[in-house]
Order: C-alpha cells, then sequence, then structure tokens
C-alpha cells in the first residue's frame, strides 16, 4: 500500500492511537460512560463542522459559522417569549440566509469566499451585539423546558444533544450521497472548471452548500443557548478554529473533491480526544488555540491538493 493509498486510513488511524495515549494517561477515560459524555460534549462543534464541510467540500471556507452561531445565541433567547418554539425553525432559517448571503457575494461578485464569509461574519457579529445590548442574555426555565425541552436531558442513558447531532450526520450524509445536490457539490470540487463546462449550475449550488452551513452554524448556536440558557454575542467563541479543524484532520482537504461529512465525524472525535488529552496534560486554554493552529496548518499541509494549486498568494 502506497503512501498516496494510505493516507485516506490516517484519520482513523490517528483517532484511535490518540485514544489509546490518553487511555494510557487514564484508564478511566476508555470506559463507555465517558466515550458517551465525550461524544455529548463535542456534539455541538460537531454540528458546526458539519455544516462547513459541506463549503469546504467545494473548494471554499466559510469563516462565519462562529458569528452565525453566536448571533442566534441571542435571536434564540429573545424570540422564545414571543414565539416560543417557533423560534427554532426561525432561527435556523436566519442562519441559511445569512449563509445564503455569502455565497451570493461570493459567487455574484466573485469574493473570494474567505472575505465574503468574514463580511458576513462581522454582520452577524453586529446584530447579536445589537440585539443583546452587548450582554448575556437569560432564558425563562419555564419556557425554556417548554419549548426546547426536547433537545436537553438524556434518552436511553445518551445525551439528547448527541443524538440530535447523529440525526444530522444521517441527514447530512443522504444529502451528500443520495441527492443531486451532494453530486454537484462532489463535481464542483472536484474541479470547478469542468463542472462548469459540463453546464452544472455551479453558482446555484454553491450558495446552496453555504446556506446548509448557515443552517447548521444556527443550529449549533440553537442547542448552544439551549445547554446553556441564554444568550451572548460571544457564547460560542473559540469553537471556530476547532471546527475547521474537525474537517480537515478528517480528511477533507481546503482544495475540496474528496472527503465529507463521515470523515469530520472522526475528525471531530480527534477533536474531542485532543482536547480531553490537553486537560490531563494541564494545557492552559489559550495554549490550547495555539495548538490547534498548528494542527490547522499541518492538517492544511497533509490533506491540500498540490495538483489544484499551482501558486499560493
Amino acid at each position: 500500500m502506497n503512501l498516496h493509498n494510505l493516507k485516506k486510513h490516517f484519520p482513523w488511524m490517528t483517532l484511535v492511537l490518540l485514544a489509546l495515549f490518553v487511555g494510557i494517561l487514564d484508564p478511566n477515560f476508555l470506559r463507555l460512560e465517558n466515550l458517551i459524555d465525550l461524544a455529548g460534549d463535542i456534539s455541538t462543534l460537531f454540528i458546526m463542522a458539519l455544516g462547513i464541510t459541506f463549503v469546504i467540500y467545494i473548494g471554499s471556507i466559510d469563516l462565519s459559522a462562529q458569528s452565525v452561531a453566536n448571533m442566534i445565541t441571542v435571536l434564540a433567547t429573545l424570540l422564545l417569549v414571543h414565539i416560543g418554539a417557533f423560534a427554532a425553525p426561525v432561527c435556523i432559517a436566519i442562519g441559511a440566509l445569512f449563509g445564503f448571503v455569502s455565497g451570493l457575494v461570493s459567487t455574484r461578485f466573485k469574493v473570494p469566499s474567505f472575505i465574503a464569509t468574514l463580511a458576513v461574519g462581522g454582520i452577524a457579529l453586529s446584530v447579536g451585539q445589537y440585539a443583546s445590548g452587548q450582554k448575556a442574555l437569560y432564558m425563562d426555565a419555564t419556557l425554556r423546558e417548554q419549548a426546547f425541552g426536547w433537545m436537553i436531558g438524556t434518552t436511553a442513558g445518551l445525551p439528547r444533544e448527541m443524538i440530535i447531532a447523529l440525526v444530522l450526520l444521517v441527514v447530512a450524509l443522504v444529502i451528500e450521497r443520495r441527492t443531486v445536490l451532494g453530486r454537484a457539490l462532489k463535481a464542483i470540487g472536484a474541479g470547478e472548471p469542468a463542472a462548469v463546462a459540463s453546464g452544472l449550475q455551479v453558482n446555484r449550488y454553491k450558495m446552496i452548500a453555504f446556506a446548509i452551513s448557515g443552517a447548521f452554524a444556527a443550529m449549533a448556536g440553537l442547542l448552544f443557548a439551549v445547554k446553556l440558557s441564554g444568550g451572548s454575542p460571544v457564547m460560542a467563541n473559540g469553537f471556530l478554529l476547532p471546527a475547521i479543524v474537525a474537517v480537515l484532520v478528517g480528511g477533507t482537504p481546503l482544495t475540496g473533491g474528496v472527503g465529507g461529512v463521515l470523515n469530520t465525524f472522526i475528525g471531530a472525535l480527534i477533536v474531542a480526544v485532543i482536547r480531553t488529552s490537553m486537560l490531563y496534560l494541564n494545557v492552559p486554554a489559550t495554549a490550547q488555540q495555539i495548538f490547534f493552529g498548528l494542527v490547522l496548518v499541518g492538517a492544511i499541509a497533509i490533506t491540500i491538493d498540490r495538483t489544484k494549486v499551482r501558486t499560493v498568494k
């Protein structure tokens, strides 16, 4: 087996080795209940990473996900008082709209995706700050239980946020592998000029990919708000970098066309194990961000398809 064929097995091999390493540090880590808690803790980040996967899959990037999630924590808290459970679909629609705008700016005005999403993320941040008055908001406990009680707690011993994340994984997997949209996104990621030449409506599908990312970021924000019983324009800060790392270390390169949501599932577990190992090693939070930055650079260097990148600017 040559290096090229071995590369696709790197993510799960890395996951196994890391899990064994942490298991040596603390044998209790590998107990089933600990692993379930770990999966529950990483669920929100994983949902955000799922959405970002669709954008990276087409060779673009979404830097607005964190800001959209922050904004949604605020809007969900405010809307809960007025429309109850309907706050959930409204918030998801708002997230999809912000994602769609990112895709529209990127495709129609030929603005690089990192600039377009950075700008839209700035707008989302400002909306969250304005709506919250730049302070933390809190949900009424009774209203939260009535509208979103199904999102918290456990079912059959499993955290409900983990169940929600797994359901969304199945939805994302169906989109990726069983729909025209999924095949179109793969074609765009594999070679956009060829996709355009074949008559594919590339701009339309790219905007849909960004809208999906926005919707998943909104779902992550909604879950944040419900779990923490409130909202803040900074609540999800620190999640964007690990979410992108989860996509890349899972095996979906920035050049797109390969990988996918199952790879992101493995990547999210890798991030979870890394975070746990750093807690065991008493690594401070600021140093954890530095480490994830280094992992991000390494993941890009290893996974990127250099045949698609002739010059680096």
